[in-house]
């Protein structure tokens, strides 16, 4: 009897420990949640998402800077008649508040959230496809020439997807300005901008503008993922640090700086060219295009114009560029996704 049951024993231990196979084989399955997080999907709601913080965060940092943009055209424009004053960043940012009230600071922040749904979305996702293509698994550091490419493409794409979104918001940043120098407004809201857009110039009137709107992004681009991208691999594989936060601050603020020396230019020439009025074709009453609105800048204001707003840029730039990235990049890391 002891003998059966010693050679019974050996096959209950057998089944006994052929019982976990089919668990660990679930367990092997498990990383489903790792390939949801790095889809194409949750990617783009991510950068949605941080775009969306940063925006809100730097935002009167961005009406500033479009108010200083526009200021040199009103002057030049009216042959000295205007009563607009020539003010400095800080005093535009106080004298806005003062003037117009500190949630004017905000105002036409709606419309740019809205373009940051397309905007960042599809710059982020199509980079992300662009560089797995020239990599094995998107995770190496690519050329510089190669993520030059990436980034200008995708910011080109993305911004001519978003330009009405653009236009509107520029629209109703200057409304403010044009109500205390006693003109009559021309919008009253996000839904009655894009209806008199439509209205001048038909649903091709949503892209005017939309090629110095394109040009600012690719080199905007050009400056941001490339930079951040070729600067977070850099410290990583020279310093041999960890995709950390102290790795994302940096990449970001060199990311920040290059993309508003990059972007500036276009910028104003953008800015002027949306904000400028129109026929009831909805042509320009300005200016002809971009060549024409570079050409006319330089030639009342000098060239240093093209810069004017660099400071409120680039002080812009630095914290959305931070923001953006350290949200984006700690989003994704508690959702179980990769490094960008």
């Amino acid at each position: 009897m002891a003998a059966k049951t010693d050679e019974s024993s050996p096959a209950v231990a057998s089944s006994t420990s052929s019982t976990p196979a089919p668990s660990s084989g679930r367990h092997q399955l498990r990383p489903v949640k790792f390939d949801y997080a790095d889809s194409f999907a949750c990617t783009y709601i991510v950068s949605v998402v941080a775009a969306s913080i940063a925006e809100l965060a730097t935002y009167p940092l961005d009406l500033t800077k479009t108010r200083l943009q526009i200021q040199g055209e009103g002057a030049a424009h009216s042959a000295g008649k205007s009563n607009m004053q020539y003010r400095g960043m800080v005093a535009t940012a106080f004298g806005i508040a003062r003037e117009e009230g500190a949630l004017k600071l905000w105002q036409g922040v709606t419309p740019a959230l809205y373009r940051h749904v397309v905007y960042s979305g599809v710059r982020i996702c199509s980079y992300d496809l662009m560089r797995k293509e020239f990599t094995q698994n998107g995770t190496q550091a690519l050329p510089v020439w190669k993520s030059a490419l990436c980034g200008v493409t995708a910011g080109a794409v993305a911004q001519w997807l978003a330009s009405p979104a653009d236009l509107v918001k520029v629209q109703i940043q200057m409304e403010g300005r044009r109500r205390l120098m006693g003109e009559p407004p021309r919008v009253h809201s996000a839904g009655h901008a894009f209806r008199q857009i439509v209205q001048r110039g038909g649903i091709k009137g949503l892209w005017k503008g939309s090629i110095p709107n394109v040009q600012r992004a690719a080199l905007v681009n050009l400056g941001d993922l490339t930079t951040y991208d070729t600067i977070k691999h850099l410290i990583m594989d020279r310093l041999k640090m960890p995709d950390c936060h102290t790795v994302h601050v940096l990449a970001s603020v060199c990311a920040g700086f290059v993309a508003a020396i990059m972007g500036t230019p276009a910028d104003v020439v953008k800015t002027r060219i949306m904000n400028q009025p129109t026929d009831e074709n909805g042509r320009g009453l300005l200016y002809r295009g971009s060549v024409d609105c570079l050409r006319q800048t330089v030639a009342k204001e000098g060239f240093v114009a093209l810069y004017k707003g660099f400071l409120p840029c680039w002080i812009r730039m630095a914290p959305w560029s931070l923001t953006f990235w350290l949200s984006f990049e700690q989003i994704r890391k508690m959702i179980g996704a990769s490094g960008y």
